[in-house]
């Protein structure tokens, strides 16, 4: 049998005692959970409702930081360039991960490179709405205006998810419309208020209160069901359009090189979080699906994703710079 020496037995230790200790203990002290959108919307509100289960999971705080900017690429960007030790992960919507690799001229960094794939925490269906003073009830008639006058789509601005859903839905339906991007869900709402556009998509958690207030018509949903929210809301596979499928989704990331151990200790905690009835009550209420993933099949959604949207930008001519 081969022996070692003293020396050799300290060096190997000094090798793997660390590392071994270090996946065993984690964590050991606070997570900081970067939000690459400003406090208040969509993605600050889902992270804060899984970073409150998920610290309870593991035993430390998970504290929100919030770094808005570029459409996300800023705050990605950071935990692109954390320390890869599983105390700096991000929360990340489809623009920073599979929208801007293909719309933009180019990026700070490199998903697949420089990225590590969590899982997949929620979906957020989107849903097409019209403007209170547009006569249509259904996409045929939307069609159908569309060919008899000019008409705009909102959208919260050039690149997002909900604009790109717009001009999927556009290649898909026939519909002929304008583009008028907006900076963000607020003052595009706004002029759909006042009938100064005509349809958009958003997130279903933006247009929810004013659906069930009656002040917009909902056309379709871009899911592959229906939504608990708005059951009577038909897909637009029910509408003859299966290939108008629009899910705005939310996943967790880290740095790479984070130790896989890791990675599964937080994806296991994240897919509890998911199964929490708390976490699935408060996200329920804004329309939004609680879901989990493996962290191989959010990789895999991620590039599945970046080719459809891909597409989408190559055929609607979309391009960005930051």
């Amino acid at each position: 049998m081969l022996k070692l020496s003293r020396l050799a037995w300290l060096c190997l230790a000094a090798v793997l005692l660390p590392a071994m200790g270090f996946a065993q203990d984690y964590p050991t002290r606070p997570i900081k959970l970067i939000v690459p959108f400003p406090a208040g919307g969509p993605a600050d509100t889902i992270a804060r409702v899984y970073a409150q289960r998920m610290q309870e999971l593991l035993g430390q705080p998970v504290i929100i930081d919030n770094r808005g900017g570029a459409g996300g690429i800023t705050g990605v960007d950071a935990v692109a360039k954390a320390e890869p030790n599983g105390y700096t992960i991000g929360i990340s919507s489809p623009g920073a991960l599979a929208i801007n690799p293909s719309a933009q001229t180019s990026m700070p960094y490199n998903v697949q490179k420089d990225l590590a794939p969590i899982g997949l925490v929620v979906r957020v269906p989107e849903i097409l709405v019209v403007a209170p003073n547009v006569k249509a009830s259904t996409v045929a008639e939307l069609l159908a205006l569309s060919k008899a006058q000019d008409i705009n789509f909102a959208s919260t601005g050039a690149g997002s998810m909900p604009h790109l859903a717009a001009e999927l839905f556009k290649l898909k339906s026939g519909v002929k419309s304008q583009h008028v991007p907006y900076r963000g869900a607020a003052p595009a709402v706004n002029d759909l208020l006042g009938s100064q556009v005509q349809w958009m998509f958003a997130d279903i958690p933006v247009l929810l209160p004013h659906v069930k207030a009656g002040t917009f018509k909902a056309l379709g949903i871009g899911s592959t069901k229906r939504s608990p929210a708005l059951p009577d809301l038909k897909t637009f596979a029910e509408q003859g359009l299966p290939d108008v499928l629009a899910d705005n989704w939310y996943g967790l990331i880290a740095p790479a090189g984070t130790p896989k151990d890791i990675i599964a200790k937080l994806n296991r905690a994240a897919n509890e979080a998911a199964k929490s009835k708390d976490v699935i009550d408060k996200l329920a209420v804004q329309g939004v699906d609680a879901e989990g993933s493996t962290p191989e099949a959010f990789a895999k959604m991620i590039d599945d994703e970046t080719k459809k949207w891909g597409e989408v930008i190559r055929a609607s001519g979309v391009k960005l710079e930051l």
